[in-house]
């Protein structure tokens, strides 16, 4: 992995080292990032950053499949066929997006 990006720098590193937090002559065997000690927690601010930022992109791309699987659902429910046999297919394809749509969620929720 690579060292702080001047983004990384202006967006954490900076506000960490305004808020009184004490950079440490360590480095993070990781990134490269200096790590910093604040409350007695030793961490690095920049992997925390990058992890707490990939945990982002996730959730919105979960709740992106998710909002396309509600979609799905709500024209299949619109659209029931007369027919039984049909009907069923159409329960059992609603069925599975739904248990997808949980499956789903229950990503959201842990991440």
């Amino acid at each position: 992995m690579r060292g702080p990006t001047d983004e990384e720098i202006r967006k954490v590193i900076m506000p960490l080292m305004l808020s009184g937090a004490k950079m440490l002559d360590r480095h993070c065997p990781k990134c490269g990032s200096p790590l910093f000690e604040k409350d007695g927690r030793v961490f690095c601010p920049v992997c925390e950053y990058r992890e707490r930022k990939k945990k982002t992109e996730i959730n919105q791309k979960t709740g992106e499949v998710v909002k396309r699987l509600e979609e799905k659902l709500i024209k299949l429910a619109s659209s029931l066929p007369d027919d039984v046999d049909e009907l069923e297919k159409h329960l059992k394809v609603m069925d599975l997006i739904i248990e997808l749509m949980k499956k789903y969620k229950a990503l959201e929720g842990r991440e």
